[in-house]
């Protein structure tokens, strides 16, 4: 790629990239969000053309004017969002374009046998256990981040750009993933490797790409550089603390009470939340974090138990109840769940707001809705470029994010639930959102944080709860946080089920 250019109107989102990448070779590719990698990989994937700017493809000149003209040059994207048909089979998905065929008196015919032969071996090879007449939407999402591999895999590409292809999976789902993408290197494939993940990108690149706003810092060997000089590098300063201090205190009042709740996976949970508390929920995959929450909102109904808010008995939670008396849920889907992703960003910041307003009754003049959207928008540093017009689906992971969190800001909960909420963002956007979460705590806010990163929670908690299989298994206050014990907390269900 040769002085890679992009426009989208008067808006630069690249200037002059060059990048280059050899057989065999793994180029991990970093930045913050929006700042133009996914737009990078798209004109090689053939979904954009550059404004300015060539490409080569094994010496030759490479115009691709569509994502299949790029697949059938060997060039093959794993998308974060993944593309699989969730209503049709395993072995479907696998063979949707090219499906084994046989012959029988001079006509053609599909050969479904021989497609669950291959299938059966294509699973293999990734290790994944299942059968290739299961219906993808029944698959567990790592499972579908597996098979959408497997699907990339089975065209035998030239070039895989992975981007963000662990946010789904298990440590030990991404050993594998590692072992196959140390494979493919071996065998000549070129990779390019997109993510947030500092620690994955030095494991395994061989070289280090930086971009910032659209501009190439970077590209040097990872020899030549570190976690911290890549962190610059990205957001062009040091963060001098990454988990932001906080002097507060929790309060010794209550603020929710949860006795004995139990609700599909969830099994006799029982736990308070003080005021100007942060409590952490830990726990492996299928713990049981999410169900909790949503039975918590009333997205999911609860079969029995207790919940309190402000010592009142809460006999049936709704989020319109929720957002009346002052608690907010970002949810772990933000796309399906947290945004209306067509609808320019001032809407979609406004909706929680505006909801509790109505609901007292209130009339407030639009401008001052406008003005105090767009002092919350500036506030989570959201970069747009017409907050009125421009829809959320245009901006990247974390701008999405910052947006959704900015709609719950604007209301002013006394208790917001954050399930996963720097999921695929990348470090300085991490950062910018732990600010704003620790300035809410600081005003007098509770915060429970849903994460799978316990550096994450330690960093921010005054409590961990672990689950397992349903159930809380251990507590651990601020103090006394221990990576190895917290993670054998959340281990040990699942150590009892295999005694059994």
């Amino acid at each position: 790629m040769n002085k890679i250019s992009k426009s989208f109107g008067e808006v630069a989102v690249l200037k002059s990239i060059d990048l280059k990448l050899e057989k065999g070779q793994l180029l991990g590719l970093v930045g913050e969000n929006g700042a133009g990698k996914s737009t990078l990989m798209n004109i090689l994937g053939g979904l954009f053309a550059p404004s300015r700017g060539t490409m080569e493809l094994n010496a030759e000149p490479f115009i691709p004017n569509s994502p299949n003209d790029a697949l059938k040059a060997g060039i093959a994207f794993v998308h974060q969002e993944l593309n699989l048909f969730t209503n049709l089979t395993v072995m479907e998905n696998l063979f949707i374009s090219d499906f084994p065929k046989k012959s029988m008196l001079g006509l053609s015919f599909l050969d479904r046998k021989k497609a669950i032969r291959k299938t059966d071996e294509l699973l293999s090879e990734m290790g994944l256990s299942i059968s290739p007449l299961a219906k993808v939407d029944q698959l567990t999402a790592a499972q579908q981040q597996l098979l959408e591999i497997t699907k990339i895999l089975n065209n035998s590409p030239q070039i895989i750009i992975f981007d963000e292809p662990t946010t789904s999976l298990t440590r030990y789902e991404t050993e594998k993933l590692f072992s196959l993408i140390r494979k493919l290197k071996a065998d000549g494939t070129g990779i390019i490797y997109i993510s947030h993940n500092l620690e994955d990108v030095m494991l395994l690149a061989d070289q280090i790409m930086v971009l910032r706003d659209g501009q190439l810092i970077c590209q040097e060997d990872k020899t030549a550089l570190s976690i911290p000089k890549l962190v610059k590098a990205m957001v062009g300063r040091d963060l001098d603390q990454y988990f932001p201090s906080r002097t507060t205190m929790p309060a010794e009042e209550n603020l929710l009470e949860v006795k004995h709740l139990f609700g599909g996976l969830v099994q006799e949970v029982s736990f308070s939340i003080r005021k100007q508390e942060v409590l952490g929920f830990y726990g492996l995959v299928g713990a049981g974090r999410s169900e909790l929450a949503r039975l918590l909102y009333g997205l999911d109904p609860f079969t029995s138990g207790n919940i309190r808010w402000k010592r009142n008995k809460i006999s049936k939670p709704s989020p319109t109840k929720w957002v009346h008396e002052g608690m907010a849920f970002l949810t772990e889907n933000r796309r399906e769940e947290g945004l209306m992703i067509q609808q320019s960003i001032e809407k979609n910041i406004q909706l929680a707001g505006l909801t509790k307003e109505r609901s007292l009754g209130n009339l407030i003049p639009k401008q001052i809705i406008k003005n105090k959207v767009r002092q919350q928008a500036n506030a989570n540093k959201i970069k747009y470029h017409d907050i009125s017009r421009q829809a959320v689906a245009t901006l990247s992971g974390g701008n999405q994010q910052k947006v959704v969190l900015a709609k719950w800001l604007l209301l002013g909960p006394e208790l917001l639930i954050l399930d996963e909420p720097t999921k695929g963002i990348d470090i300085g956007a991490r950062h910018e959102i732990y600010t704003l979460t620790n300035n809410l705590v600081k005003a007098g806010s509770s915060i429970l944080l849903i994460s799978s990163d316990i550096e994450e929670l330690i960093g921010l908690c005054d409590r961990i709860l672990v689950m397992s299989e349903g159930r809380l298994t251990k507590e651990f206050q601020k103090g006394s946080f221990d990576r190895s014990n917290i993670l054998a907390a959340a281990l040990h269900g699942q150590e009892k089920d295999e005694k059994r």
